[in-house]
């Protein structure tokens, strides 16, 4: 899964739009995923760097590390057992059905995540870049749990503000750049608003069913697995998402970094001398390590 990739991370509003279907992939016969990456909406996912949407049953990847990134893991409701994270943080945590965790990895840090035994683990990895001047942080971590999360309810929707803000409600705010991560149940016919600010991209992910969404003079359907990427207008205008059936969909938004960057597998710097770097320091054992016991 190691790449090399130079991104501009420019949002390009005026192209076109048109919804981008997750490409599958599986590792073994406990990891299966639909995968987004940022080369597959020219630029406009912005500072999102990569979302797998998975369903995993056994223990799949194993510790690795990440560097110059935040690795977000997003639970669903629907998943069943406990999803372990073990960190060279220091963190062992049994993240539950509908939680939050929030890897900032900066400089370097260590993490092994799998499902418990007889769980099944139903979610969203998401790799968020950081700006140039955070790539070196100090590593850091953040766990909301779905009891923490406020509820927006509305005539036939329920959504879930795992983090960031919409609609006048306010949930936890990230460790790295604030983020909005909306968790959104719709009936079938029933409409929920968000307002993208001028200028955020807003990233949306049909989960399950199909849905409508207007934004500006653009309406778009995505059936299960489509996503889109937008840009606030800042004309005041709220996106509108309508379910064709009955639906779950995710929006996460930002503030594009606009900076261009260099991603390999797990690490995402600013030139590729920097990432040559970092594969050299966690070879020498200098990102940080986990007690696998």
């Amino acid at each position: 899964m190691a790449q090399s990739l130079r991104e501009p991370g420019e949002n390009r509003g005026s192209e076109k739009l048109s919804p981008v279907q997750g490409k599958p992939f599986f590792v073994g016969t406990g990891f299966e995923a639909l995968s987004f990456r940022h080369t597959m909406f020219s630029g406009s996912m912005d500072p999102l760097i990569m979302v797998d949407h998975f369903t995993m049953t056994a223990p799949t990847f194993g510790p690795h590390a990440h560097a110059g990134l935040s690795a977000v893991s997003i639970l669903f409701e629907d998943s069943e057992g406990a999803f372990n994270n073990k960190d060279s943080l220091g963190h062992d945590i049994d993240l539950m059905p509908g939680d939050l965790y929030w890897l900032k990895a900066g400089r370097g840090a260590v993490h092994d995540e799998k499902p418990r035994p007889g769980a099944r683990t139903h979610a969203l990895q998401v790799f968020v870049n950081l700006p140039a001047r955070m790539k070196y942080d100090t590593p850091e971590s953040l766990h909301v749990k779905a009891s923490d999360m406020p509820q927006i309810l509305g005539d036939g929707y329920r959504a879930r503000l795992m983090l960031g803000q919409s609609g006048g409600h306010t949930g936890a705010d990230s460790p790295a750049l604030p983020m909005t991560v909306l968790d959104v149940q719709l009936d079938e016919g029933a409409s929920f608003e968000h307002q993208i600010p001028s200028g955020y991209s807003a990233w949306i992910l049909s989960v399950g069913g199909s849905i409508e969404v207007q934004n500006d003079k653009t309406s778009l359907s995505l059936g299960r697995g489509a996503s889109i990427a937008l840009t606030g207008k800042g004309n005041g205008q709220a996106t509108i998402i309508t379910g064709n059936s009955r639906a779950l969909f995710v929006i996460l938004q930002a503030e594009p970094l606009r900076e261009p960057f260099v991603q390999r597998g797990p690490f995402a710097m600013s030139s590729e001398e920097e990432v040559d770097a970092m594969f050299a320091a966690h070879a020498a054992g200098k990102l940080g390590s986990i007690d696998e016991s």
